[in-house]
């Protein structure tokens, strides 16, 4: 089945460079008309220049695609309404959101100034939640709409030196899980994608024999599918890197369930650490609420 987005309207955030571009020319080849949104500014987030934006609005204008640009920052609310109100303006529409736009300032905790921990929070967490918010409302009225956040390996399992993009990061993920429920009867998906691509974000920290194989176009299939029609789960993460693609799940254990009519000390929970901890029979995890009625159940607590 052929993937189309005709008469569809993307954003998608960050669209100057690197995975961003390419998940633009990719939609747009695929008939989506794009709002490409880059402020055009350093890997930090500082400076800005509209060429960024123009030359990629430039390469689908010359293959014949529709784009417009656009060079507001995700992480204000102004700026963040304004990208909305640009695919507003020219097409009346947003059917889909990458919310992919990023910065980075690395250091070690104790090192790192917390103005640099609130930037890139402000960028990945509140610019996700200030763009999607801005598109909500119009995806909610015309009752469909993709919406796709971008998290990191940084954040699922961490990484030196990237506290404040590793919480952010993991924030998103959190953003997504609760919006797939708001949005489920607008027709609204709500996925995530954990890229990992040679872009100039990466390449003072990738394995230069890799680096060729972790090319940009290699992630965005995943991408823009889960920002199409075609795309009909919500909550879920794909991993993406060189062209090999992967669903992350999160894990419970059977762990204990103690008497809770009786006390429970903390040598108990020490005691049953070990398996609280055992993963031998993990399974996906359910709604918690539902899980702990059902664990309740078994010990007679509740019908």
């Amino acid at each position: 089945m052929s993937i189309r987005f005709d008469n569809r309207v993307a954003i998608v955030t960050g669209a100057g460079a690197g995975l961003g571009r390419a998940h633009a020319l990719l939609l747009a080849e695929r008939g989506a008309k794009v709002v490409v949104n880059d402020p055009g500014g350093s890997v930090d987030g500082r400076g800005g220049s509209g060429a960024v934006a123009d030359k990629v609005v430039a390469e689908i204008r010359a293959k014949g695609g529709e784009a417009v640009a656009n060079y507001d920052s995700v992480g204000t609310w102004e700026g963040a309404q304004n990208i909305v109100k640009t695919a507003m303006d020219k097409w009346g529409r947003v059917d889909a959101l990458i919310n992919n736009a990023g910065i980075l300032r690395d250091k070690a905790f104790h090192n790192m100034p917390v103005e640099d921990f609130e930037a890139v929070v402000q960028v990945h967490l509140l610019g996700s939640a200030y763009c999607t918010k801005a598109a909500w409302p119009i995806m909610r009225e015309q009752k469909y709409g993709r919406v796709v956040m971008t998290t990191s390996t940084s954040g699922i399992f961490g990484n030196f030196g990237q506290s404040n993009y590793g919480a952010a990061k993991a924030g998103v993920c959190g953003l997504a899980n609760c919006l797939r429920f708001e949005g489920a009867k607008y027709n609204i998906m709500v996925n995530v994608l954990s890229p990992a691509a040679y872009t100039r974000m990466t390449e003072n920290l990738m394995n230069p024999a890799v680096a060729p194989y972790m090319k940009p176009e290699l992630v965005s299939p995943a991408a823009v599918w889960l920002a199409s029609e075609a795309c009909t789960v919500s909550g879920e993460i794909v991993f993406a890197q060189a062209g090999g693609f992967t669903r992350l799940q999160y894990f419970e254990t059977d762990g204990v369930q103690f008497d809770p009519d009786q006390p429970v000390t903390l040598e108990m929970f020490a005691d049953a650490f070990a398996t609280v901890t055992d993963l031998s029979h993990a399974h996906p995890l359910r709604t918690i609420m539902g899980e702990m009625e059902n664990k309740l159940r078994a010990i007679g607590k509740i019908k």
